[in-house]
């Protein structure tokens, strides 16, 4: 058995150790299901979207890591309600497992996952807080090789996952052996109403799909 951590893969490393497909589809129907869902941002919710955002125009390019997390990630995040005693979000928690030949593990800045106290069952969301690709390894290889671990702890083929770098959100779909990278979704523009709607999207999805 071979020993790695998360930060140790590029998207290549990865899909010629895990057998893994990149689709290039910006209709890709799984991701464009989850970008297309149906619910409504209250007027509460916008406001407090756009007041958020607004120190993030103003000096978002300049924050570092710890920042950007706590000034606008994760206040992001709780609004859009992910815990309610059944699942919860959950941050820089320990997450492992068998993938192939590999015991793959690490921290993962982010996921959801099912528990109130201590994560249980990661389901579909993953995310790594990358304020600039310079950092060890690369964000986007990184939240994947989690999601390879969330797959194998689940009975789902299907997870979530999202990387941020800077100002810059990409939502990743994992669907058995392929992967789908979503554009480029910028959160100091408009583009926050659709970020938001599709973080508040997870736990809906979570609901239908995940939790029994």
């Amino acid at each position: 058995m071979k020993i790695a951590t998360f930060k140790e893969w590029d998207l290549d490393t990865l899909d010629e150790a895990f057998n893994l497909k990149q689709v290039f589809d910006n209709n890709y129907p799984l991701l464009k299901n989850w970008q297309q869902f149906e619910l409504k941002i209250t007027e509460f919710e916008q406001k407090f979207i756009f007041d958020l955002q607004q120190p993030l125009i103003w000096g978002g390019k300049s924050w570092n890591e710890v920042e950007l997390e706590n000034k606008f990630i994760s206040p992001l995040i709780m609004i859009a309600k992910i815990d309610d005693g059944q699942i919860g979000y959950f941050l820089e928690r320990p997450l492992s497992g068998v993938v192939g030949d590999y015991q793959l593990s690490g921290s993962v800045d982010g996921m959801i996952a099912t528990g109130s106290r201590n994560p249980r069952i990661p389901y579909f969301c993953l995310h790594e807080y990358k304020r600039s690709i310079e950092n060890q390894g690369t964000p986007d290889a990184q939240v994947l090789a989690a999601m390879l671990v969330a797959r194998e702890k689940n009975n789902q083929s299907v997870i979530k996952g999202l990387y941020i770098v800077g100002l810059t959100w990409n939502f990743i779909i994992l669907n058995g052996n392929e992967y789908c990278i979503s554009k480029d979704y910028k959160a100091d523009s408009i583009e926050i109403l659709a970020i938001f709607k599709m973080l508040k999207a997870v736990k809906i999805m979570i609901k239908q799909q995940a939790i029994t």
